[in-house]
């Protein structure tokens, strides 16, 4: 896997809700080594001891979670399924495939995901990283979500909406 959306960038600065060293991220199943995660208001970012690293808006982010589940993955980890293939300048062109008629058909079972995994070396703080990453992604409701239609008319408490979606698994 060529991971050429890696660059290097100065941290985050403003907003950092928490910052979390010694961490390793694991994208599709490559480890890119140790590094700082750094969520931010704005964006999530990792950083190896370079500078080299990747950053993701949240409104690109599907699903954040803590996985425990050592039958899946060696060690628990805060889990990121991105809606996109990272590395690649734009969606997929292949998700619009042509049926037998010639028309195109919108496929969105093969929708193009990357799924991160950030592991800490202080499992303590998956708590910490998840509760800052509900945080920072009400600040950034996604505009096509359906329940936002149940609020019309009414003003839209996006911290208590977002945050009952955003409980400590058990």
């Amino acid at each position: 896997m060529a991971l050429s959306f890696l660059s290097i960038f100065p941290p985050p600065i403003e907003g950092v809700r928490h910052l979390q060293p010694e961490i390793e991220a694991v994208i599709d199943g490559q480890a890119l080594g140790n590094g700082t995660l750094y969520v931010a208001e704005s964006r999530l970012s990792w950083l190896d001891g370079s500078g080299m690293g990747f950053s993701l808006e949240y409104p690109s982010i599907g699903l954040h979670a803590i996985s425990r589940d050592v039958s899946v993955y060696p060690q628990e980890h805060l889990y990121v399924m991105v809606n996109a293939k990272l590395g690649e300048e734009k969606a997929q062109e292949s998700s619009m495939v042509e049926d037998e008629d010639g028309e195109e058909d919108d496929d969105d079972d093969d929708e193009p995901i990357t799924e991160i995994r950030f592991v800490p070396n202080d499992k303590s703080a998956l708590e910490a990283m998840f509760s800052a990453m509900c945080e920072c992604q009400a600040l950034h409701p996604d505009p096509d979500d359906e329940d936002s239609d149940d609020f019309e008319g009414e003003e839209y408490d996006v911290e208590a909406h977002d945050a009952s979606s955003c409980r400590f698994p058990g």
